[in-house]
């Protein structure tokens, strides 16, 4: 049976993403035990990727851009003719949308659209600011309209993109519970660690909580631990930072025995499909989380996991965890069963094949 061809076009090399790796990463050897044949095309290079944020390098990473600009336009040969194509949220991560119109408009091809963020909502730190106008977020709507199919990670983008196509399909971020979620957090160990994980462009939501914990461990003996690709400046005694790596990602946070998902209410977070609470439950922990989002359609309260809003709900949440290891051994196992039955790769992967019928 000769294979078809799968066209995947990201921002970021493969593995190199939350975004992307649990978005459609994981689904590639399923689509291949369909008769696809994957061609994997990410704007940056491994090496462009890893340069982007290092601190200098201007003269480089002016020749990384340029560099990547022109495989772009490369790809658009390699692109006449094909028949399943995948994009996942641009084509080039500055500019207007010139290859997706010459993809679209001049070699009249459909892509399946995918995003799991508010990216038309601007979102950067201040160190930023002066490149954000070459982002073009306005771009969003038009590459959603010369789609083929959307698929949107939450009801919340998915409501935003139906303003601009009739075919949308919500299609959560997933996780997969056979391969890599596999380790279950010990509820026993001791001291109990508090956890969070993410960018440090998402690190100012620990604001919040930052101020609770600081009253917490003057009773309670536990640690801290940021998990982040850089370390935070929190006067807690119980802080632990720890560097984000792939290889041991999911080992990292299994010494994790709560997790906590703060987030702020707005446009921004009502976009963002609940990951790292997905993650904690799929090792067998109670998250605590705001309510925000889809973070209120995944926990349900004190069942498998705890919704907090204000510095009075956190502080209960968080006693109630550090104090009682049965319970939180049992909302750990309502967690990783809530991600089994609903949020899983093996639930959603049909669903992902359904994108090109």
């Amino acid at each position: 049976m000769k294979l078809k061809k799968l066209h995947i076009i990201a921002p970021y090399p493969k593995g190199e993403a939350p975004s992307q790796r649990f978005r459609f990463e994981q689904y590639l050897t399923f689509w291949e035990e369909h008769d696809f044949e994957i061609h994997y095309h990410s704007f940056h290079t491994a090496k462009s990727w890893k340069r982007l944020y290092k601190k200098g390098l201007f003269f480089q990473k002016f020749l990384d851009l340029n560099y990547n600009f022109l495989r772009r336009w490369i790809l658009l040969f390699r692109l006449i003719g094909a028949k399943h194509i995948f994009m996942h949220r641009e084509m080039a991560h500055l500019g207007p949308p010139v290859f997706e119109w010459i993809l679209v408009k001049i070699l009249r091809r459909k892509y399946v659209y995918d995003f799991d963020d508010a990216i038309w909502i601007p979102n950067y730190s201040s160190a930023n600011a002066r490149f954000q106008k070459l982002k073009c977020y306005w771009k969003v709507p038009t590459l959603i309209k010369w789609a083929s199919k959307v698929s949107a990670g939450n009801d919340f983008l998915a409501k935003y993109a139906l303003q601009f196509h009739s075919q949308v399909e919500v299609i959560p971020t997933t996780i997969d519970c056979q391969n890599q979620h596999t380790q279950l957090v010990d509820h026993q160990k001791k001291p109990l660690i508090i956890g969070w994980t993410g960018t440090h462009s998402t690190m100012h939501y620990l604001d919040f909580v930052v101020p609770i914990l600081r009253k917490l461990e003057k009773e309670f003996d536990f640690q801290f631990k940021v998990i982040s690709n850089k370390k935070p400046n929190y006067q807690l005694n119980a802080l632990v930072y720890q560097d984000w790596k792939e290889e041991t990602e999911i080992e990292d946070l299994a010494k994790i025995q709560i997790g906590i998902m703060p987030l702020v209410l707005d446009a921004w977070s009502e976009g963002k499909c609940g990951f790292k609470a997905l993650q904690y439950m799929a090792l067998g922990m109670a998250p605590i989380v705001s309510p925000v989002g889809v973070n209120t359609k995944i926990i349900q309260h004190e069942t498998n996991g705890f919704i907090a809003e204000t510095p009075e709900e956190w502080e209960k949440a968080l006693r109630i965890l550090l104090e009682n290891e049965t319970l939180r051994k049992e909302l750990g196992e309502k967690a990783l069963l809530t991600i089994q039955q609903k949020w899983s790769v093996e639930v959603w992967k049909s669903n992902y094949l359904k994108l090109f019928h």
